[in-house]
């Protein structure tokens, strides 16, 4: 049985899977967003031409399908944002899920309604994707924990490509102890009902952190309004440490790191869906047309020196990293926007948002993102960075060092 749709997070709320096998998610529901293939449905990944022009998918993907073999019922499909291109969570077909955490305003996207049916307890955690933040940011705007894993961590097979370079799925919950069970399972290598004890795992996981990195390019960026809210958290995470320190990680500056990103992301996606849209001629909201048609301009040139610095990122971050050392950012540079605003408005949160989320997104490194109370009480995000497939020790480490008492309050 399904549940209501109160606060607009699901495409079809009626749609339930029961679990297939029992293991460490027993008990648990998940929701999953509306790209993430479920046996008979068709996901309409976020717009009404891509919905008539597919067909059911004829098997689950191999994400559902590991959290319904761990004991997980599936109950829902959840909004997306068209194709997955934006980090909003404003979608012009089919409306916009109202935000739990800050009533009034944007709750992220693309992955919105996964994040607003966590944070609304609709769901115990909920799966997303993550190309370019679309994860990390709604989490941040709706208060709950989000997962970024490692490129290439997670299987993608029965997922709505973006741009493959960067896909990723991610989950949201409202607590680190969840993040990491279906950490557990989505990252295991066997069967995932014979997924040991949590505690067996995260053990060894959580070992402890050399060092924390203050990244002084990503702090530089957060929003004045902000004040001295991050100043508690960052003792709390500073002292599940060994050591901290501020480093410059980007001598380009991020501008340049963010700019890298955008052409490698819009000439895949471009290869991955123009030859779609050439056929199918959708109908897009205006930003969404916008980014596709700079997508199609930008295919076709040469991203040379944008490879060159992607692949120099990806060392200099993974020699700073190693598997024991941590960068910590803010996840986006304040708190959400308020739903509706002014194009220019929303693109400026935009682009502060990629400068922040291409930083993992550029290495292919894990993120996760924390909720911590901002002004007025509203949901900010602070987020820490591992090395390559340092994932479920990332998340075992949370789960030890955070403490309740600077969480967002429920």
């Amino acid at each position: 049985m399904g549940h209501n749709n109160e606060f607009g997070a699901y495409m079809d709320p009626a749609l339930v899977e029961r679990p297939t096998g029992s293991g460490i998610l027993n008990g648990t529901t998940f929701a999953v967003k509306d790209v993430i293939a479920i046996r008979g449905h068709v996901s309409s990944a976020g717009n009404p031409d891509w919905l008539r022009s597919h067909k059911p998918a004829d098997g689950h993907a191999e994400a559902v399908r590991r959290l319904l073999a761990a004991g997980a019922e599936l109950r829902g499909v959840t909004h997306t944002d068209e194709l997955m291109y934006s980090l909003g969570g404003e979608n012009i077909h089919y409306g916009t899920p109202i935000n739990p955490r800050g009533r009034g305003r944007i709750p992220g996207g693309s992955s919105s309604g996964s994040a607003v049916a966590v944070a609304s307890y609709r769901a115990d955690f909920a799966l997303g994707t993550d190309t370019g933040g679309s994860v990390r940011v709604p989490a941040s705007y709706c208060g709950i924990y989000g997962l970024r894993p490692s490129h290439g961590a997670i299987d993608m097979r029965g997922v709505i490509p973006l741009a493959p370079r960067f896909d990723t799925v991610g989950w949201m919950a409202r607590s680190p102890e969840l993040l990491l069970r279906v950490g557990e399972v989505l990252l295991a290598s066997g069967d995932p009902a014979d997924t040991p004890p949590m505690a067996a795992k995260a053990e060894d996981a959580g070992r402890s952190v050399r060092k924390l990195f203050l990244a002084k390019e990503a702090w530089a960026l957060t929003d004045p309004s902000c004040g001295d809210c991050w100043s508690g958290p960052l003792r709390y995470l500073q002292a599940g440490a060994a050591a901290a320190e501020e480093v410059m990680i980007a001598a380009e500056g991020l501008d340049a790191w963010k700019e890298a990103f955008r052409v490698l992301q819009a000439s895949q996606i471009w290869a991955t869906h123009g030859a779609w849209i050439r056929s199918a001629n959708p109908t897009f909201g205006p930003d969404i047309a916008a980014r596709f048609a700079l997508a199609e301009q930008i295919a076709g040139q040469d991203h040379s020196n944008a490879e060159a610095l992607q692949h120099s990122i990806v060392r200099r971050l993974c020699d700073l990293l190693g598997d024991d050392g941590i960068l910590v950012i803010p996840t986006v540079p304040g708190v959400a926007p308020p739903a509706g605003g002014k194009a220019e408005e929303l693109e400026r949160n935009r682009s502060g948002a990629l400068s922040l989320c291409c930083i993992a997104g550029l290495a292919g490194l894990p993120q996760v993102t924390l909720p911590v109370e901002g002004p007025k009480g509203l949901p900010l995000g602070l987020s820490v960075i591992g090395g390559p497939g340092q994932d479920l020790r990332l998340l075992a480490w949370i789960g030890q060092i955070w403490k309740p008492s600077v969480q967002l309050h429920s």
